[in-house]
C-alpha cells in the first residue's frame, strides 16, 4: 500500500506570472510551471498555480489533506510602498515630540552639495494628524511623567471622529519600557474600536526614535490590505478540502528576514513581509549555487517589473537592518537587497531632451508589453527581446503567443523618433536595461568594498538570464551559473526556508561596565518569547534553534556592527569573546580597527535572538545518479550519462534555428536553437545559440559557451576562457 502523501508548495506572485514549485516530502520528487498572475484579483491566480502544481504529481483540489503546507512569497507591502499607495495614517507621540518625522535625520541624496535644491519629501503622516499624548519614560525604562488617560481618550476621539483608522503609536524609550504604550492601544481599543493599531515597542524594541517611529508606521500603512489579502487566500485554501470534510492547509508567508511565518501570525507583523518575493530568490539561489560548488556568488532576480541583487558569501546572503522601501524607511532584519526597475515590462521612453531611457515604469502584468497583444502601447524590454529574435514567439512552452509584428510596429516607430534602425533602437533598449542592473550588482559589491570580478554570478527569473552575457562584458565578471528552471528559483527558495521569529532589546552600555548578568537575563527573556512563538507554530521544544547576535560599536560611532553571542552562560569570557569578534568584524569591513588601543572602548548597543523552526529541504540532485521524477519540469531531472568531466558537442541535438540580432551593426544572424531539458551533464554549447526551456530563455552570444554541470545549471563563461581551461 503507498503510504499517505505529503506535499509542501512554494507559490511566488510576481508582476506578470506566478511561479509554483511542488515538493513531494514522502517521494523527493520536486515539480515547477507557471501561471499568469491576476492583478485584479491576486488569489485567483494563487489558487490557479495550486491547482495546476498538484495536477503535475496526480492530484487535484479534493486532495487538500495531502498538503502539507503552502509557502508564499508575496509582493503586496512592497509594492504598496514603491508606489507610494499609503492610505490616511495617524500617529501618536509624545507631547512635545509632534515634529519627530519633519526633522528626521539629517541627510541629503547624493550629498550636501545637493542640499540647496534638495526638497526634503512629504512625511508619511502629514502634521495636522500627528497628535501628542502627555507622559514620559527615561532611556532605562523609569517613569519620568504619568500618562495622561483623559488626554489619551481625548486624542483616540479625536482621530475616530476625524476617520482616521490606522494609527501608529511611538512614544519615547518605550523600548525599554512599553508601559505607556500598551496602556495608549487600549484606550485606542475602549474608544476607537474600529483602529488598526501597531506600537513601536511590537514592531521594533530598539533606540533610534525616528527609524522605530517610521518602521511601526509602515507596518500600520500596510497592514489593513496585508490582512485583507491574506485572509482572502486564506478562504479560497479553505475550498481545498477532502470528499469528506473540510482540511484547514497550513499557510505560511515569507518574510523579508530569510524565514517564514505563519498567515495567521504575519498579518500582526507586516512590515516583516517587505522583501517577501527577493528574499525567497536570494535563498533559493544561494542553495543551488552552494550544491555547485560556488560559495562567493552574486544573485540577480529579473522579473517583470524589476531586477533583485543581492550577495552571497558562504551559502549565507547578506543581511541588514538599515533598508528602505521605496521612500520609506524599515529599521527591521531583512536580506540585503538592491531592487533596480529594469524587468521584462520596463518601459521605453524619451526624455524631455530626446534621450532613450528605459524603466522604472513597468507594462506590468496588465497590459502588458506590446507582444502581449493586451492592449499595451509602450515598447518594453520584453518587445526587444521578441523583434531581436532572442527569445521565441512564444512564453510558457507555447502557451502564450506572442504578437511579434505589432512588437516590431511599437519598436519602429520608437525608432522613427530616434532616427536610427528598428534593431539599433531594440539593441540600445536592451544596453540601456542591461546597465542599469549592472549599476545594481555594483551597489552590493564596489560600494561595499567588495571585487565584482571576485563573484560568480547566479541570473534567474523570468527575465534574469535574458542579458547575462552583457553583464559579464560590462562588469568583468568571469562565471555565470543558470539554474534549471531558472524562473521558479523564487518560488523553490519558500521550500528551502524555516520558520524564523527575530527579537530585539536595547542595552546600551560599556563593555567595561557591562554586567554579564544582564545581558543573560535579557538573552533568557528574549529566547523564551521566541520559544513561545515557535511552540505556538506547531515545533516541539527539542526542535527549536536560537541563534544569538549583538550590535557593537566603538563609542562615539553613531552605527554598530553584529557579532554571533556564544551559546550558553553568559560570563566575562563570552564578552571577551564577542568583543574580539566584533575587532575582526570591523576588521573585515571597514579595513581598521582599535583592538590595540585601549582607549577606544568598545559599546554594546543592541542584544538579539532568532528563533528558527526547521523544515526539511529539497535535495538537488546529480543529475544521473538518481531515478529521474515522472514530470520533465524539476531540479532533479537526469538527462544523461556525461558525468566523467568529458565535454560533449551539443550540435547534433540542435532541433531549429531562427534569425536572432545579437549586435545591430551585424544584423540577423541564422542561430541554432536548443532545447534545455535534452541537454545532459557534460554537453557544451557555443555561441551564437539561445537555449530554450518552459519558463525561460537564455541568449549565448557570439564568443562565449555555456556547459551543463552535474545538477544540471548552465555554466556561462567566455569561449577563450574555456579553451583555457581545458588547456
Amino acid at each position: 500500500m503507498r503510504p499517505p502523501r505529503s506535499i509542501r508548495i512554494g507559490i511566488d506572485t510576481g508582476g506578470t506570472f506566478t511561479d509554483v514549485v511542488v515538493f513531494d516530502e514522502t517521494t523527493g520528487e520536486v515539480v515547477t510551471t507557471k501561471t499568469p498572475s491576476t492583478p485584479h484579483d491576486p488569489a485567483e491566480g494563487f489558487l490557479a498555480g495550486v491547482e495546476k502544481g498538484l495536477a503535475l504529481i496526480g492530484l487535484g483540489a479534493s486532495d487538500g489533506p495531502a498538503i502539507a503546507a503552502i509557502s508564499h512569497g508575496t509582493t503586496v507591502a512592497t509594492n504598496q510602498l514603491l508606489e507610494g499607495k499609503v492610505d490616511r495614517l495617524g500617529f501618536i507621540t509624545n507631547t512635545g515630540y509632534e515634529a519627530m518625522l519633519e526633522i528626521a535625520r539629517q541627510s541629503v541624496p547624493d550629498g550636501y552639495g545637493n542640499s540647496y535644491f534638495w526638497v526634503k519629501p512629504d512625511r508619511i503622516v502629514p502634521r495636522h494628524l500627528v497628535k501628542g499624548v502627555e507622559g514620559r519614560m527615561d532611556f532605562e525604562g523609569n517613569e519620568v511623567r504619568p500618562f495622561d488617560e483623559e488626554g489619551a481618550r481625548a486624542v483616540a476621539r479625536w482621530f475616530r471622529a476625524q476617520g482616521i483608522v490606522t494609527l501608529g503609536v511611538s512614544f519615547l524609550h518605550a523600548y525599554a519600557n512599553p508601559a505607556h504604550e500598551e496602556r495608549m492601544r487600549q484606550v485606542l481599543a475602549d474608544e476607537h474600536p474600529d483602529a488598526v493599531v501597531s506600537i513601536s515597542s511590537e514592531v521594533l524594541r530598539e533606540y533610534r526614535e525616528y527609524e522605530r517611529s517610521m518602521t511601526t508606521l509602515v507596518d500600520a500603512a500596510v497592514k489593513p490590505r496585508l490582512r485583507s489579502y491574506v485572509g482572502n487566500i486564506q478562504a479560497r485554501l479553505a475550498g481545498f478540502s477532502s470528499a469528506i470534510e473540510p482540511v484547514e492547509i497550513p499557510f505560511y508567508v515569507m518574510k523579508s528576514n530569510g524565514g517564514v511565518l505563519s498567515a495567521d501570525e504575519v498579518v500582526h507583523q507586516p512590515i516583516t513581509t517587505v522583501l517577501s518575493g527577493p528574499a525567497a530568490g536570494a535563498l533559493g539561489a544561494a542553495l543551488i549555487a552552494k550544491v555547485a560548488g560556488f560559495d562567493r556568488v552574486l544573485t540577480s532576480d529579473g522579473g517583470g517589473t524589476s531586477t533583485d541583487v543581492s550577495v552571497v558569501i558562504d551559502g549565507e546572503p547578506t543581511l541588514t537592518t538599515e533598508g528602505s522601501v521605496g521612500a520609506f524607511p524599515s529599521k527591521i532584519p531583512m536580506i540585503d537587497v538592491v531592487t533596480v526597475g529594469a524587468g521584462g515590462g520596463s518601459i521605453a521612453w524619451l526624455s524631455p531632451e530626446g534621450s532613450l531611457k528605459v524603466g522604472p515604469q513597468s507594462a506590468g502584468a496588465a497590459p502588458g508589453p506590446i507582444c502581449y497583444a493586451q492592449g499595451g502601447a509602450d515598447v518594453t524590454v520584453t518587445d526587444a527581446h521578441v523583434v531581436l529574435g532572442r527569445i521565441p514567439p512564444h512564453l510558457l512552452g507555447g502557451e502564450i503567443p506572442l504578437d511579434v509584428p505589432a512588437a516590431r510596429a511599437g519598436v519602429e516607430a520608437l525608432a522613427g523618433k530616434l532616427g536610427m534602425s528598428a534593431e539599433a533602437c531594440a539593441t540600445g533598449v536592451l544596453e540601456i536595461s542591461a546597465w542599469n542592473q549592472a549599476n545594481a550588482l555594483r551597489q552590493v559589491t564596489v560600494k561595499r568594498g567588495l571585487d565584482v570580478r571576485d563573484f560568480t554570478l547566479v541570473t534567474f527569473g523570468g527575465s534574469g538570464s535574458l542579458l547575462l552575457c552583457r553583464l559579464m562584458d560590462v562588469l568583468g565578471i568571469p562565471t555565470v551559473l543558470v539554474p534549471p528552471n531558472p524562473g521558479n528559483v523564487s518560488a523553490f527558495g519558500l521550500l528551502t526556508v524555516d520558520v524564523k521569529n527575530d527579537y530585539v532589546q536595547t542595552h546600551v552600555s560599556l563593555a567595561s561596565a557591562l554586567d554579564p548578568g544582564a545581558v543573560g537575563r535579557i538573552y533568557d527573556d528574549l529566547t523564551a518569547r521566541a520559544a513561545v512563538a515557535l511552540s505556538g507554530e506547531g515545533f516541539a521544544a527539542e526542535q527549536h534553534q536560537f541563534v544569538r547576535t549583538a550590535d557593537l560599536r566603538y563609542f562615539g560611532q553613531a552605527f554598530e556592527v553584529r557579532v554571533p553571542v556564544p551559546d550558553g552562560p553568559v560570563t566575562p569570557e563570552t564578552l571577551t569573546v564577542v568583543a574580539d569578534r566584533f575587532h575582526a568584524e570591523h576588521r573585515s569591513t571597514y579595513g581598521y580597527d582599535f583592538s590595540a588601543d585601549p582607549s577606544q572602548q568598545v559599546e554594546w548597543v543592541n542584544l538579539r535572538v532568532s528563533g528558527i523552526g526547521p523544515i526539511q529541504r529539497p535535495e538537488i540532485r546529480r543529475a544521473g545518479l538518481d531515478t529521474p521524477p515522472p514530470s520533465g519540469s524539476s531540479y532533479s531531472t537526469s538527462g544523461g550519462s556525461d558525468l566523467d568531466g568529458r565535454v560533449a558537442s551539443a550540435s547534433e541535438r540542435i532541433e531549429t534555428t531562427r534569425p536572432v540580432c545579437f549586435d545591430a551593426a551585424d544584423g540577423y544572424v541564422e542561430t541554432p536553437v536548443v532545447w534545455r531539458p535534452d541537454l545532459a551533464p557534460g554537453v557544451r554549447v557555443d555561441g551564437p545559440v539561445i537555449v530554450e526551456e518552459f519558463g525561460s530563455t537564455v541568449p549565448i552570444h557570439p564568443g562565449f559557451t555555456a556547459t551543463v554541470d552535474a545538477y544540471l545549471n548552465l555554466i556561462v563563461t567566455r569561449a577563450h576562457e574555456e579553451e583555457a581551461g581545458g588547456a
